[in-house]
């Protein structure tokens, strides 16, 4: 993850209207309420990989005190001007998700959006897993959501997309590589972005996301400490199909214990 997502924070809002953060929130409001013990003692939540934090202000309006972890202080410097605005009670730090490091224990862990798709390699994963567990309560809960091999290759694959944000063009290009079992895509985003007249200024970002199997990220589950209650649609929040394009894991944390 070597991209600071520096012009892409600027118009991720943009590029995303699309996503219903408080809906998603709400739904997995009521997975952590199926699944969380009622006698936990702290109600903190992490949002993992928070992003400009949309996420993380919806979990605040619904009363949790939130902890919004991202690596890119451009990402972390859009989701400040938000907490400017709303006053709401979110706590925002800059860190690598492989290297997190609290003061203390959390209720739930949430990475959302296929965030863990952005990591280079399963180890990288496998790491994060181990982070959380350390930090959580006994009980506590880790929900995160991935893409699916049917998304990369049928869906996001080698289409390319043009956005029109205001002040703005983004040409957003997919190239595939059909690679079993990560299908990696690499994501290359160009930004046009209006001057004077008609002059434009041309920036770029790249990055790419790689599929993590179900059968892996259980294995990893089970040997970093967690047990594993759930997989749903990370869209729908119903069963699986063969057309998900994002899975949804529900985990409970022996907590802080499996680290190495």
């Amino acid at each position: 993850m070597t991209s600071s997502y520096g012009v892409f924070a600027q118009y991720y809002d943009a590029l995303t209207r699309n996503v219903e953060y408080d809906a998603r929130a709400e739904q997995l409001c009521r997975l952590i309420e199926k699944h969380l013990r009622a006698d936990m003692p702290e109600h903190i939540l992490l949002d993992l990989a928070c992003g400009t934090g949309s996420l993380s202000e919806a979990f605040a309006r619904r009363g949790w005190d939130v902890i919004g972890i991202d690596g890119s202080a451009e990402m972390l410097s859009e989701a400040l001007d938000k907490k400017y605005d709303s006053g709401l009670p979110v706590q925002y730090l800059q860190q690598d998700m492989r290297s997190l490091d609290l003061y203390g224990t959390i209720a739930v862990t949430v990475c959302a959006l296929d965030s863990l798709n952005h990591l280079p390699q399963a180890a990288d994963v496998r790491r994060v897993m181990e982070r959380v567990n350390l930090f959580s309560e006994a009980g506590a809960l880790f929900l995160f959501d991935v893409n699916t091999a049917y998304k990369h290759r049928c869906v996001l694959a080698d289409n390319c997309f043009v956005y029109e944000p205001e002040g703005a063009v983004c040409v957003w290009r997919n190239a595939l590589d059909d690679t079993a079992p990560e299908y990696p895509v690499t994501i290359r985003l160009d930004f046009f972005e209006q001057l004077e007249g008609r002059k434009y200024l041309r920036s770029a970002e790249e990055f790419t996301e790689r599929i993590w199997q179900p059968e892996l990220l259980e294995a990893m589950l089970a040997e970093t400490g967690f047990t594993l209650l759930e997989v749903l649609d990370g869209d729908t929040f119903a069963p699986p199909v063969p057309e998900t394009q994002r899975l949804l894991y529900v985990a409970k944390a022996s907590g802080g214990q499996h680290i190495e």
